[in-house]
């Protein structure tokens, strides 16, 4: 089911469907118009059998009914892939069973697709990836044949997060693809950086697609590692240098990070729904909280929110706009310091504001109030200690803030182990509350050049040269002078990768 509002011809059993699971829902059309706000709307209901997708309405559909839609929609592929599942365990028990997502697909709920499978897997294109997403023309143009350092990184953690721990590539970018706007080479050296990423990362499997170039059909002009003439392309050696290499994981195992963030595709939908402003996306707020922690040199697993907090110190939650009590709870318990951004409990499962307006349930640990929000056009910065951009929320507290807009508007406030952002931060506003937050949790942040990328896996250390010149690990990595390396050295040139064992 396609969630998008696009005219879309629905079968009656999608209908009968979509009625049913209301049904299951919300057991009788009473509570549907209440948690709709149908009467509001002069469209009540006087049975599910008056419920259809919300398109082809005169207006735009109400956004509860939405939202419930896109819950719909994706308890759908959940309950597809179970029958699927379920056949192939039955008539081939005891083989693992996983699928390979995309990045970017935000249209189902993978964790709990995740559930069934013993293992999750994804496509990874760096390039094409950088060429679709979201950053200005300077860093497409840095990092044009090397893709985003931390957009590939996110979805490693996210996928194993998913996979409940096991994961793989299950599509490698060995060269240039053909669905890009724009379709570059890779840098030399990176198609062999991408795989030990990976690796890093606890990959269990890194699988190139495709081993030869097809010369016919659509995907022709998408590079494999063999020519469509069968002859090596450039990736197959740096694939076989990897293999080479891969001794140098035995022992390595891949264990729990000491910061998790909290990933809710729900959150996502909902925000699509009511972005209150254009440029305003959920996955791209995600990354630039993800962004913000790989560059102090921490290891970040993602998870959903109803994932266990136990034994990390500290949880990011970039935005949750529904937040229930049991969440709170957990935040409450687990030892971890909380970093909360904007939007955070600022709509009820029903997609309304909550009656003691936003944050809602977070007022029950941080005492504070969103009055009003407003969302900034592209290119106006609201000046103050850090500049803010996108979105600013008007805060009612007595709490002191830690940052203020120049006409005295909070938007960074601390209360015991909570910290919230009232406002989309910038890259200078998220280094600061990584580096307050992880010292408050006892947490060495690293002051990384900004190419540079570090990963633990186990007691091995690798960090990755994602830019186009020459790093000396030296003057950001402590002790590095010291270390004796398992791969490269204390000059890292560019799409490089240097290892070394932690004593």
């Amino acid at each position: 089911y396609d969630c998008h509002d696009t005219t879309i011809s629905f079968s009656e059993n999608a209908r009968l469907a979509f009625r049913s699971w209301l049904e299951d829902r919300y057991g009788d059309v009473e509570n549907l118009n209440r948690a709709w706000g149908a009467v509001f709307w002069s469209q009540e209901y006087r049975s599910f059998d008056e419920v259809d997708p919300p398109f082809q309405t005169v207006t735009e559909a109400n956004p509860s009914h939405r939202l419930d839609y896109r819950r719909f929609s994706s308890d759908q592929v959940v309950r597809f892939n179970r029958q699927q599942t379920d056949i192939i365990r039955e008539l081939s028990p005891g083989r693992d069973l996983l699928h390979n997502f995309m990045g970017v697909s935000t249209s189902f709920d993978h964790f709990a697709v995740g559930k069934d499978l013993d293992a999750a897997s994804w496509d990874s294109y760096p390039l094409g990836f950088l060429e679709q997403g979201p950053w200005q023309a300077d860093v497409k143009a840095r990092y044009l044949r090397q893709g985003h350092p931390d957009f590939t990184a996110f979805h490693h953690d996210l996928y194993r997060g998913v996979g409940r721990g096991r994961w793989w590539v299950m599509e490698q970018q060995p060269g240039p693809v053909n669905w890009a706007p724009w379709n570059p080479a890779p840098l030399p050296g990176m198609v062999r950086a991408w795989t030990w990423e990976a690796f890093a990362h606890g990959a269990e499997v890194v699988s190139y697609f495709r081993w030869r170039q097809a010369p016919f059909a659509q995907e022709q002009m998408h590079a494999g590692l063999h020519t469509p003439d069968n002859r090596e392309a450039a990736g197959a050696a740096e694939a076989r240098q990897v293999a080479r290499e891969a001794d140098a994981l035995v022992g390595a195992e891949t264990s729990s990070a000491s910061v998790a963030l909290l990933f809710d595709y729900e959150a996502k939908w909902l925000l699509d729904i009511q972005p209150q402003g254009a440029d305003f996306d959920y996955f791209h707020l995600v990354l630039e909280f993800y962004a913000a922690l790989r560059r102090g040199g921490l290891n970040v697993d993602v998870l959903s929110p109803d994932a266990s907090l136990d034994g990390y110190r500290l949880v990011v939650v970039p935005s949750l706009p529904i937040l229930d009590s049991s969440l709170i709870e957990r935040l409450w318990t687990c030892d971890a310091q909380i970093v909360i951004g904007p939007r955070t409990g600022s709509k009820t499962a029903d997609l309304q504001i909550p009656e003691s307006m936003p944050p809602g349930p977070l007022q029950e640990v941080m005492p504070l109030r969103v009055a009003r929000v407003e969302s900034l056009r592209p290119g106006w910065v609201e000046a103050g200690d850090f500049g803010v951009s996108r979105w600013l929320e008007h805060i009612a507290t007595e709490l002191e803030p830690l940052a203020r807009t120049a006409s005295g508007q909070g938007f960074w406030y601390r209360h015991d182990k909570f910290q919230y952002l009232g406002a989309w931060p910038g890259a200078d506003l998220l280094d600061a509350v990584v580096k307050t937050s992880a010292q408050s949790a006892g947490i060495s942040v690293l002051n990384l050049h900004d190419d540079l990328r570090i990963r633990r896996r186990g007691e091995i250390v690798f960090v990755i040269n994602y830019g186009p010149e020459t790093v000396d690990l030296s003057s950001c990595v402590p002790a590095a002078a010291t270390i004796q390396f398992i791969l490269g050295g204390l000059l890292l040139p560019p799409a490089a990768v240097a290892a070394w064992r932690e004593a």
